[in-house]
């Protein structure tokens, strides 16, 4: 018996002193080693973060020109819809070319529409694209140009513009 208690003794200090040296010595340096990991990790989760709102703030300004540029092309349809659907008067693209350019309002906050001739010398011209086919030209058109600038983004400061043309035949 005293055998064994001596054995279990001897196993029991050897687990408590390794070469000479206690376990309880060691437990401070684990403790520095696991906060020296911590701290790198904490470093690398920031530049993630990082990263991340950088790609969140582009994502944002793409979408905010995505969006102003479908306003812009809807602003043009409302601004070709309403010279031609005008309660009481007739087409608005059928006018002399002497009252081009205007600028139409719009709905769309931030944008401004402005309707031009679209030809030199402001010239009625003949119909491009016509499907009345006409060996003498006689049908005469008023090419015009719509034009819808949009202004976006933070403070304002980007601007985009959508240009759209418009043939309205004339008749002789």
């Amino acid at each position: 018996m005293e055998l064994i208690d001596k054995q279990i003794k001897l196993s029991v200090s050897h687990k408590i002193y390794t070469h000479g040296h206690s376990y309880k010595k060691q437990q401070g340096v684990v403790l520095v080693v696991a906060l020296v990991f911590l701290v790198a990790l904490t470093a690398v989760a920031g530049a993630l973060m990082q990263n991340t709102t950088s790609d969140v703030k582009m994502s944002d300004a793409s979408q905010v020109k995505v969006v102003a540029t479908q306003e812009a092309i809807s602003a043009i349809d409302e601004v070709i819809f309403n010279q031609i659907n005008t309660v009481g008067a007739a087409n608005g693209f059928a006018a002399p070319l002497a009252t081009f350019p205007t600028s139409p309002a719009v709905s769309a906050i931030d944008t401004t529409a402005r309707i031009a001739v679209a030809t030199p010398n402001n010239l009625v011209v003949d119909c491009p694209h016509s499907r009345n086919a006409s060996s003498v030209q006689v049908f005469k058109c008023n090419a015009l140009q719509v034009q819808i600038t949009r202004l976006y983004g933070r403070n304002k400061a980007s601007t985009i513009q959508v240009t759209s043309g418009v043939s309205q035949l004339l008749l002789p």
